[in-house]
């Protein structure tokens, strides 16, 4: 009995084996079927344009970022010449303070103090402390500071308008109090 019963296992190992050896077989036939009738479809790349530099011809013309532009568009306007030339050409003249280099947004008053009668504000501009009294220049508008408070800075700028006029406007630099975390 225990013969017959090894011989029934060993038989139905052999039959298993026999099907997963033929089930495989056509598995791999009909994979390599499939990839013999699938043909990839593939664009070929196009060819890249041709850079052609261009030659530059603007060497000789004004600048338009230039102190000279900003003369002659004052010139230009004849009714506000005398005007705007006086809001303008002794911004152009002098030379400029560090902190013009840095636009208002930049910048941020963390305090103020008195020193020597005086009041001074603290600003951070790059994580450096500058210390600004009024008659400094701040911005990059020609802003010069007209008076420190305690919580903020006044200054004077000198921009253009729309019609490109010279206009004098007012700007705060307010103090920015951090938020502890």
């Amino acid at each position: 009995m225990k013969r017959t019963s090894v011989t029934g296992v060993v038989l139905a190992a052999f039959a298993l084996a026999g099907c997963g050896t033929s089930q495989e077989d056509e598995l791999r036939q009909w994979m390599a079927d499939q990839k013999a009738q699938t043909k990839p479809q593939i664009k070929p790349i196009p060819e890249p344009k041709k850079f052609v530099p261009e030659l530059y011809s603007e060497e000789a013309a004004t600048d338009p970022f230039s102190n000279l532009k900003l003369t002659q568009a004052l010139k230009r306007e004849s009714g506000q010449n005398t005007a705007n030339a006086a809001l303008v050409a002794p911004e152009l003249a002098r030379r400029k303070e560090p902190l013009e280099a840095y636009p208002l947004d930049a910048m941020a008053m963390v305090g103020s103090l008195m020193k020597q009668g005086q009041p001074v504000a603290l600003v951070r501009v790059d994580n450096l402390l500058y210390q600004v009294r009024p008659g400094n220049y701040l911005g990059q508008n020609y802003g010069r500071i007209t008076k420190v408070g305690e919580a903020e800075v006044m200054l004077r700028e000198i921009v253009q308008d729309a019609a490109g006029e010279w206009v004098e406007r007012t700007a705060t630099l307010q103090l920015q109090e951090r938020s502890t975390k």
